[in-house]
């Protein structure tokens, strides 16, 4: 069953995809949800109306996303975090935490974008930043202890 998202869905794809799932996943969950419509003709048309409009504005955003990367890649965040004596961390850190980090050096970025794995001890880790669809960064910080 061919769909076309409405919007961005985690490994799934990006706004105005064309893709195909299975027809329960696309009918009963996609489409209800608002999340997909069905791929006719008709609506291939409107979409591929909407991307060739949209693309003057979308190569503006890359830009802006790819500046901001390369700004993103120099710094070097430190998070605190309450440890054990054996340096586990009590909780874990998230990407809340990292959004709050890059905040207080003065970037603005959305802790939904921000993919980390699950951290549960002290040491140096590297966060992966989604700007934009095809550009990503790599953050490195440091969890010390409190």
């Amino acid at each position: 069953m061919q769909i076309i998202l409405l919007t961005d869905i985690a490994n799934l794809g990006h706004k105005d995809d064309i893709i195909n799932v299975k027809p329960g996943y696309g009918r009963n969950y996609l489409i209800p949800q608002g999340y997909a419509i069905l791929a006719t003709e008709s609506s291939k048309k409107i979409v591929a109306e909407n991307i060739k409009q949209r693309a003057h504005k979308e190569a503006k955003l890359k830009a802006e996303a790819e500046e901001l990367a390369t700004k993103l890649e120099a710094v070097k965040l430190t998070i605190g975090a309450k440890t054990s004596s054996t340096g586990k961390i009590f909780g874990s850190v998230n990407s809340i935490m990292i959004a709050e980090s890059l905040q207080a050096q003065g970037f603005d970025v959305d802790r939904k974008k921000i993919m980390l794995k699950e951290i549960k001890e002290v040491g140096t880790y590297t966060a992966v930043i989604k700007l934009h669809r095809e550009v990503k960064v790599n953050v490195e910080f440091d969890v010390v202890s409190e």
